[in-house]
């Protein structure tokens, strides 16, 4: 090269290092501040033998890490460059008064059109463990997405012993096909959409695949060393199984909140979800690879769905060998035993081992006087095929999904900053119900009428309230699980059963003590959970079912959380680049 064409080149280099990783200046929270540029950028990627153009952050997929610390302020500046528009949401944040930051499109904020920017401005209060971020706009995050880790203050240790190497492991779906055509023709015709092509561990499809022997996830580790495996559900439409051959995993944490400690040879992580585990790898060099497996599980999903299992590898350094790092595929390779695609029990016994610390350090603040209580059912239901048209739904109608009967419809503005200006006349109303206005069976015989009402409702509550809220999940056109995510808000799982949720005796059995608290839940299949919060954070806060095709059927609602009288009660104002409709 040129004399005359190295400093320019070095400038560049040296310009494109900075929009990957984070500059970090001083901040006047208790930690720094830590900024990071997200370029959306269209990437050509080569999955099972065929290579197609995606969205993705600064060309990575899956995309890159943030890191913080409690305490840290992050500043993300993003720049749309290509032609869909975007929103990122940063997902299990509080956003403790920072809800524009949040990022659901149309819910907090109008997504950012091409060739515009927005810089999302927040603060990690009171949360330390694993989060991730993704696109919270259509079905975007079929690719953007990645993990958002969180460690502890630099004086504060974590609750078990220090791992010897901390890995992130994410659960993605491949699809050939461009994902936003998937759903686009999925709902034009009331059909339930296409099936993804195949399951991913950090973007790689594994070797039980055809053409993807090469693209396979390998874990390199060293004997006797403890591994923190911090995994992510980032799948678009399903539930997970997971477990490593011949190899035992100590859950440790559950959507960034420490857990008691225990022992199981296969985890259920639901899309959304994020699990902490421990792995000690075995003292002496065993001679031998070990496949990392994870496959669905569904229980009684009408429709299609992907079955397929992917594979990464568990291979050991060989402390005798030269170099001492080589590993050697050719040696036997293990299987795990995972349990059968519709083993509710199993799925049962694992979340009922889940529980908070509940300790002096890291107490579990569960309300236990109650302001407000709330019954909502969730499940499938339908709307009339229109006229002239022939569509693919049960009975010829179109497939759709709702909240106490209400099949939410996004606005065309932002509910957040409608309700900021007092200019909600025509974007919204305010009368959600708290109840289904027609009961029946909800897990019995579905009624006759499967129909939806639609609209764009939120629930007003005030702030400071201690709400109780019971889903009820329903069988009308088949029990499955649905994991329900809030946002801007932990909530307490403090019970959970099978068929009708009963007033009068199943409270008798909840766990006011120790209950798990997370950000993301299972409604069991054909059963009800009850989860408890404190609405303690001004703002509009999507809540809605984390498998996609369910989102986009109307699967979703929206809290309005009021401010309080005193001024540090009251959501400031909205940043001068908040994008517009």
């Amino acid at each position: 090269m040129p004399a005359s064409m190295a400093l320019p080149s070095l400038i560049m280099l040296s310009c494109i290092a900075l929009l990957q990783f984070p500059a970090i200046t001083e901040s006047q929270q208790t930690g720094i501040t830590r900024h990071y540029q997200f370029d959306i950028q269209m990437k050509n990627v080569t999955r099972l033998c065929e290579t197609k153009s995606i969205v993705t952050v600064n060309g990575q997929f899956p995309g890159p890490k943030i890191e913080a610390r409690e305490g840290d302020r992050l500043v993300i500046r993003v720049v749309n460059h290509v032609p869909y528009n975007i929103s990122l949401h940063w997902h299990g944040v509080r956003q403790l008064f920072s809800a524009w930051a949040d990022g659901p499109a149309y819910i907090t904020q109008c997504p950012i059109q091409l060739g515009h920017s927005y810089v999302y401005n927040f603060t990690i209060v009171g949360q330390r463990g694993t989060l991730w971020w993704h696109g919270h706009i259509s079905w975007l995050r079929a690719t953007v997405y990645g993990p958002l880790v969180i460690l502890p203050k630099t004086d504060v240790p974590y609750p078990f012993a220090k791992p010897y190497k901390e890995v992130p492991l994410i659960f993605g779906q491949w699809f050939k096909a461009d994902t936003e055509a998937v759903i686009s023709q999925a709902l034009q015709i009331g059909a339930g959409p296409n099936i993804s092509d195949s399951h991913t561990i950090n973007g790689l499809p594994g070797p039980l695949y055809n053409c993807s022997a090469k693209d396979t996830f390998k874990l390199k580790v060293k004997p006797g060393k403890t591994y923190l495996l911090r995994i992510i559900n980032a799948a678009l439409n399903d539930e997970l199984f997971f477990s490593i051959a011949n190899h035992s995993l100590t859950v440790v944490e559950v959507d960034a909140v420490y857990v008691k400690p225990f022992t199981t040879e296969t985890l259920l992580i639901t899309p959304g979800q994020t699990t902490n585990v421990l792995l000690t790898a075995r003292a002496e060099y065993p001679g031998a690879n070990f496949f990392m497996k994870a496959r669905p599980y569904s229980n009684g999903r009408p429709g299609t769905y992907d079955n397929t299992t992917v594979a990464g590898i568990l291979e050991y350094e060989n402390p005798y060998s030269f170099p001492p790092s080589s590993f050697n595929k050719n040696l036997p390779l293990f299987e795990p035993m995972l349990p059968s695609m519709n083993n509710t029990s199993f799925a049962t016994n694992y979340t009922d081992k889940l529980k908070s610390l509940a300790n002096t350090r890291y107490p579990a603040n569960v309300p236990q006087t109650i302001d407000r209580h709330f019954f909502f059912t969730v499940g499938l239901g339908a709307n009339p095929c229109p006229k002239n048209k022939t569509c693919q739904g049960p009975n010829g109608t179109m497939f759709s999904a709702a909240v106490n009967n209400v099949s939410f419809v996004l606005p065309k503005t932002a509910l957040l900053q409608s309700h900021f200006t007092g200019k909600s006349s025509g974007v919204y109303t305010s009368d959600f119900p708290i109840m289904p206005l027609i009961q029946f069976n909800y897990t019995g015989i579905p009624p006759n009428n499967t129909f939806v009402t639609n609209g764009t409702k939120v629930l007003v509550i005030p702030f400071n309230t201690s709400v109780e809220l019971v889903l009820q999940g329903t069988s009308i056109f088949g029990v499955e699980s649905h994991p329900f995510h809030l946002h801007g808000f932990n909530f307490f799982v403090i019970g959970q059963g099978f068929g009708n949720y009963n007033p009068d005796k199943d409270p008798s059995g909840f766990n006011l003590v120790d209950p798990v608290e997370r950000n993301t839940v299972g409604v069991p299949a054909g059963g009800w959970v009850a989860i408890r919060f404190l609405a303690d954070n001004p703002g509009v806060w999507f809540m809605h079912c984390h498998l996609e095709a369910h989102t986009s059927w109307g699967l979703k609602m929206a809290w309005l959380v009021l401010d309080g009288s005193l001024p540090n009660q009251k959501l400031p104002p909205p940043p001068s680049d908040l994008p517009k409709c």
